[in-house]
Formats: structure tokens, C-alpha cells, sequence
């Protein structure tokens, strides 16, 4: 797999996914999360799990990220940061193809940019079990499985895409973004929309 697709897909800004309500920016505050491809035949992404104590999106899977302070001075330094923090990989390994439009997110008000890069790849773990309970890093073959691919159901009623895997369940805005460069990048192969699934309880807590 390449991502020249991917790289063309982002040279100018793609047109937000269409989802269940208008995400156009609009919080009080910036944060990025960075999608981190490992450069090997079947490039893997890194997740990580959130920890269960967190205040917010306790217990979730999301990619590394966080709020973007003053000193970074945007979203890819952001990024970056907060990928060495919860998950170890050094900025200067990763090598940044772009970005995509933000998003926002109205549980916390933020307006979320996602930071697209590469990096030579290797075993990734934890850097502090009191944020990151655990790190997942899944090849695009697997997340591109028409097993996987889901759509789940929030017990207030929300859709949306979803990925099932033995060890996690991904769903909400990083399930978004995982379909959204799926797509951007040519590899979404298709899967059962109609097959809906209720999220589990231990990957519901906001």
C-alpha cells in the first residue's frame, strides 16, 4: 500500500465527512490528534486506549492527541507533543504529510485537527498508564476488513461507523476520522452499513 492517494487527497483541503450534525469549526479551544502510518508494506495505525480514570472519554479509543498550548504554535507541533507523550514515538521520526480540516467536537468544545504522517514503525507502549491504559497499532488490511466495519448505535440513538476488533471497539470521532482517510486514501472497500451494533458499555463513558 502507498499513500500518494492519501498525499493528493490532502494537498488541498478535502470537504468535511458528512456526519450526523454540522461540525464545522466553532469551540473556544484548539486540540490535534496525529493518524500515525507506519512506512512498512502494510502500514499500521496507531491507537491508544484512554485510561478508565480520565474525567472525559474515559476508557475510549482515540488516536494520540491533545490540547494544542500557546508553545506549539499550532496544530502539528501539538500533535507531535502529545503522540511522544502518551505513546514514546520521537517528533523527529515522524514525517508530517498534512493535515485535515477540523472538526468539532461539542462534548468539549474543541475543534479538533488531525495531523496525517509516517513513520519508519516498531512496538510502541505506554508512557504514563494514568492517561494511556494501552496502546493499539492495527494494519490497514485488518481495519479495511469487511468484518470489522460496523455501524454502531448509541443508547441516545446516534450512528455512525464503527470498527470491531478482538481487543478494542472504535467508535465516534476517531471512527469518523479512520473512515474519512480510509476513503481520502482509496482503501475504504466497502462494507454492511446496515449491520448496526450497540457500543459496549465499557467504551460508552464520556
Amino acid at each position: 500500500m502507498t499513500f500518494e492517494d492519501l498525499q493528493r487527497a490532502i494537498a488541498d483541503p478535502p470537504p468535511r465527512p458528512l456526519m450526523d450534525f454540522d461540525r464545522s469549526p466553532r469551540g473556544k479551544r484548539g486540540a490535534a490528534v496525529l493518524m500515525l502510518f507506519s512506512e512498512t508494506p502494510d502500514p499500521e495505525i496507531v491507537f491508544i486506549r484512554r485510561a478508565s480514570t480520565l474525567r472525559s472519554h474515559a476508557g475510549q479509543m482515540a488516536l494520540p492527541g491533545g490540547r494544542i498550548d500557546d508553545v506549539d504554535g499550532g496544530p502539528v507541533r501539538a500533535a507531535l507533543r502529545e503522540a511522544e507523550e502518551e505513546v514514546g514515538v520521537e517528533p523527529d521520526a515522524v514525517s508530517v504529510m498534512g493535515k485535515l480540516p477540523p472538526l468539532w467536537v461539542p462534548v468539549s468544545n474543541y475543534d479538533v485537527t488531525t495531523v496525517l504522517g509516517t513513520w519508519p514503525g516498531g512496538e510502541l507502549s505506554a508512557v504514563d498508564i494514568a492517561e494511556t491504559a494501552s496502546v493499539h497499532q492495527y494494519p490497514l488490511s485488518r481495519l479495511t476488513a469487511r468484518d470489522v466495519r460496523v455501524t454502531c448505535e448509541h443508547p441516545r440513538g446516534f450512528r455512525g461507523p464503527a470498527f470491531t476488533l478482538p481487543d478494542s471497539f472504535i467508535w465516534g470521532l476517531t471512527a469518523h476520522l479512520l473512515d474519512w482517510v480510509l476513503d481520502l486514501g482509496g482503501w475504504n472497500t466497502g462494507w454492511e452499513r446496515d449491520q448496526v451494533v450497540p457500543i459496549p458499555d465499557e467504551y460508552l463513558r464520556d
